[in-house]
């Protein structure tokens, strides 16, 4: 098996790396190909990456090339982690928000839409390029904001496509360290968008742990380290009874998000910028042959057993579940039938389908319902370069609903990234 990787430079690569190197028998993995557009970068990124191939014994082939049609050429799955724009472009994205006193985040809100535009057309492109390079491949998308761009692939570019986000499988296990029980006896009632989603139950051997979890929290106190998934008031959790992701405190405490994230001496993205550096600084070292400690404060935790285990699913033909992005197909009926959801799936040779749900109630509903209805117009005004798509994406925005910001943001977006949206609005 051929797999490629567009993005191949990132500092996430090894971590990626080190799943497929521990699999790479079950795949029948021979050759992975790693692609960017930066050089120098995926030349250190690569280097380190066949350092560790060989620590490990590897009986495997690892290429770079900048150029995507070679990458692609012949490959079984194609994984994208691509971020047009870089640090500095998500570093401009968090402060677009924070200066009009909105959430200011790389996924969420304003910075998210920015970010959708500058990534979907590329990532269709990519599509395009598949289409003639490797018809039968599947794309994993892993590249944010994913459930954006998995709708725009889905509706736009190539139906073998699945979005994924590490955050479903840090739930799975954060929940089977505090019920104290091997992972594989979860699963998640798990529902919602890409970083809007909702676990309404945890089931362990069948059985729903998640209000005896909740009241062994509660009993224990309030300890500083709380995670973000339950730090709200007690009588909100008891009233959802449910574990909303972390991404939903921007809409349940706007306020204390955007003043926190406004008191922060650094963006994320300069925090990260930082972390990257000095990965690629231990990159560079020869004797450098494990994965080092200091990638796990680069994010995206798990990001390579949530690949692999997707992978491995569909290459193996296994029917497993796994909580990924793809086509609602009438799975949440509140929601359009071709529009991307977040949900548990079954996995196997045909790609991934929703498995049977209860219908969310009004109070998850009607937030999804709203951005979902931003999500289509933003996937709409990316692909046609549509100025008016920009505006109402905005306007639809539930952390924007404002007209006249929604065309203040859309001129400064386009400013602020040089986008140019087609005259007459693209409609």
């Amino acid at each position: 098996m051929k797999l490629a990787v567009i993005g191949g430079g990132s500092t996430y690569t090894p971590e990626l790396l080190d799943g497929l190197l521990a699999h790479a028998a079950a795949l029948s993995l021979e050759e992975i190909v790693l692609m960017d557009i930066d050089a120098a970068r995926l030349e250190v990124v690569s280097g380190f990456c066949q350092r560790m191939a060989r620590h490990q014994g590897a009986l495997l082939t690892i290429r770079t090339t900048p150029d995507p049609d070679q990458a692609i050429e012949g490959a079984a799955f194609v994984l994208t982690q691509i971020r047009v724009g870089g640090q500095a472009g998500r570093h401009r994205d968090i402060q677009l928000g924070l200066r009009h006193d909105l959430v200011g985040q790389e996924t969420t809100g304003v910075g998210g839409f920015a970010k959708a535009l500058r990534t979907i057309p590329v990532m269709l492109d990519l599509c395009a390029r598949m289409e003639l390079r490797c018809p039968e491949a599947w794309l994993i998308n892993f590249t944010n904001p994913s459930g954006l761009v998995t709708e725009a692939l889905l509706k736009h570019g190539r139906e073998r496509s699945i979005g994924l986000c590490n955050n479903p499988i840090n739930l799975r296990l954060d929940a089977a360290r505090l019920l104290g029980v091997d992972p594989d006896r979860i699963e998640l009632d798990y529902i919602g968008l890409n970083h809007l989603s909702w676990v309404r139950r945890i089931l362990v051997d069948g059985q729903d742990a998640l209000p005896g979890a909740l009241e062994a929290l509660r009993s224990a106190g309030r300890p500083a380290n709380l995670p973000e998934e339950l730090d709200y008031p007690e009588e909100l959790l008891r009233a959802l009874g449910a574990v909303p992701c972390s991404y939903l405190r921007y809409y349940y405490r706007t306020r204390s998000a955007v003043a926190a994230l406004q008191a922060r001496p650094k963006s994320r993205a300069e925090e990260v910028a930082e972390i990257e550096r000095a990965l690629l600084d231990g990159y560079r070292d020869p004797a450098q042959v494990v994965k080092p400690e200091a990638l796990s404060r680069r994010g995206g935790a798990n990001y390579s057993r949530a690949a692999v285990e997707l992978i491995l699913a569909i290459a193996g033909d296994t029917g497993s579940h796994h909580v990924v992005n793809v086509r609602n197909a009438g799975a949440i009926e509140a929601l359009p039938f071709d529009c991307a959801v977040e949900l548990d799936c079954r996995v196997d040779a045909q790609g991934a389908r929703p498995l049977p749900l209860a219908p969310p109630g009004p109070e998850i509903r009607g937030l999804m319902q709203h951005v979902k209805a931003y999500e289509e117009l933003a996937v709409e005004a990316a692909v046609r370069q549509s100025r008016k798509h920009a505006i109402l994406a905005l306007l639809a925005h539930p952390l924007v609903a404002d007209a006249d910001l929604a065309v203040e943001l859309t001129d400064e977006i386009a400013r602020v990234h040089g986008l140019r949206f087609l005259a007459g609005g693209g409609a």
